[in-house]
């Protein structure tokens, strides 16, 4: 006998295997499209200064908040930070680990942030920073066995419950060592201690405890799971304008996949990110939404109902309908430098339209004086290219690697003018 619940299941896993059936991986089945334009403002005049720009930029953004990843929220009233850690003979004597806590109820442990900072000891002053979330909790980034294992929701653990076990399981894409010797510093927050990555996650995460009265779910313009990623890393910001040991005004922030299209949010919300990172962000990140290629944006409403807002759920299989698309919150980091990176074997982010949206945000960055992205077709495998925006294809599969950070250390060398 099936239960309703197997039915639920059954009925859950025919709908996705359709929609994985559905997938397009051939360039020659590409829709046509037109592009918004990311330069004609939305009364059909076009944007010639910078003073346009910033009016332009503003509709841009607004357009975002409302159809994809929901309103930002500001600092909240009550924040308390908290360094609970600190030991200036991290790595061998290489770095100051820093643990550091930011609290949003007055009377509660949760929910609460932990900043996880490891800054090289021979600086001379604050130092650039690199900054992003991770999937797996701050104890998984590093074998560093003062790093407290997070206590926080955990997929694909038992229970739910991170544990000892998975202490260093990402270290190969948090390389802290390298970026130390580079003479950057490195910080790291779980993205489930804004929220648990699951549908429901919202009750038990950030957006829940800012429930608005009166509602009793977050309603189809309110902040995303990825907005409530994306507001994490503004708090941290606010931590890093009182350490006097992070130069605030040189920070990084880097996401993978998920928490990729959480950086772009992140930085195109935030503009005290003075350079942003795109690691294989695919749909619903770098990738433009119209080409339909690899994942759509209705197979990644259909996995992952949280990650956009209700409204972006209007475009499922109706892309072109869109007010915009990704070349366009690219463009609204300009003129700060950003990176975007693909993998040749990870066809499911598109690659390609990651390209294209780099491409299609250069024309704003050329608006505002800068070089923009120096290619004009897709560069060859494993060789990048690094203007005010960056890009490169690499060999290998969807994943961070020591290729990825060397790139994105040399582009803040040259951004950051070190």
């Amino acid at each position: 006998m099936i239960t309703s619940r197997s039915t639920i299941v059954l009925s859950n896993l025919i709908l996705v295997s359709c929609v994985f059936a559905q997938t397009n991986y051939d360039e020659t089945k590409i829709p046509k499209y037109t592009l918004p334009n990311p330069l004609v403002m939305n009364d059909g005049s076009k944007v010639t200064s910078v003073e346009q720009w910033r009016s332009r930029r503003a509709e841009i953004f607004a357009m975002f908040e409302t159809h994809m990843f929901g309103k930002i929220r500001q600092r909240p009233n009550f924040m308390h930070i908290k360094v609970t850690d600190t030991d200036k003979k991290a790595l061998g004597g290489k770095a100051t680990r820093k643990q550091v806590s930011i609290f949003f109820a007055k009377d509660k442990q949760r929910p609460r942030i932990d900043i996880l900072i490891y800054i090289p000891n021979s600086r001379k002053g604050p130092v650039p920073t690199f900054v992003g979330n991770n999937f797996s909790g701050n104890h998984a980034t590093i074998h560093d066995k003062k790093v407290a294992v997070t206590d926080q929701w955990m997929r694909k653990a038992k229970d739910n419950k991170a544990t000892e076990s998975g202490r260093g399981k990402a270290s190969g894409r948090w390389p802290f060592e390298k970026i130390i010797a580079r003479g950057y510093a490195c910080a790291t927050v779980y993205c489930g201690d804004l929220e648990p990555d699951h549908k429901e996650g919202w009750k038990d995460g950030v957006r829940g405890f800012y429930l608005e009265k009166g509602k009793t779910k977050p309603g189809p313009v309110d902040w995303s799971c990825i907005g409530a990623w994306a507001w994490g890393m503004h708090r941290v910001m606010d931590y890093f304008e009182t350490d006097d040991d992070i130069d605030h005004k040189r920070v990084a922030i880097m996401g993978h996949s998920r928490l990729g299209k959480t950086s772009l949010w992140g930085g195109a919300s935030d503009e005290r990110f003075a350079l942003v990172i795109s690691n294989n962000s695919g749909c619903g990140g770098a990738a433009l939404s119209r080409r339909a290629f690899g994942e759509t944006v209705k197979r990644i409403n259909t996995s992952f109902p949280h990650w956009f807002c209700d409204n972006y759920k209007k475009f499922n299989d109706n892309e072109g309908a869109a007010p915009f698309d990704q070349h366009m919150l690219i463009a609204l980091m300009a003129p700060r430098p950003v990176y975007v990176a693909s993998a040749e074997k990870d066809r499911w982010a598109d690659p390609h339209g990651e390209f294209l949206s780099a491409k299609g945000a250069d024309p704003v960055y050329r608006l505002l004086g800068t070089e923009g992205l120096p290619a004009k077709k897709m560069p060859k495998i494993d060789k990048p290219v690094h203007g005010r925006i960056g890009y490169h294809i690499r060999t290998g599969k969807h994943d961070v690697t020591e290729y990825d950070w060397t790139n994105y250390m040399d582009f803040a060398d040259k951004h950051f003018k070190r």
